[in-house]
């Protein structure tokens, strides 16, 4: 399926936003996630379901200093 990630169209196969967030190499690192303009608390990625055209956005912390 075709999501928006970041603004960017991607192609994924994965089912639910844990999967994308275990794909993008993120668990265990901070970041949030809004889907379609809602923010998604980390406890529901894996009950959240990716559908054909959603908006997807992932912000990660970066550490540095």
């Amino acid at each position: 399926m075709n999501i928006f990630l970041n603004g960017e169209s991607i192609q994924t196969k994965c089912q639910n936003l844990l999967e994308l967030v275990q794909e993008l190499s993120l668990e265990g690192k901070r970041f949030a996630v809004e889907k379609n303009e809602m923010i998604i608390s980390k406890s529901k990625l894996a009950d959240t379901p990716i559908s054909d055209a959603d908006r997807i956005e992932i912000i990660h912390a970066v550490g540095g200093g």
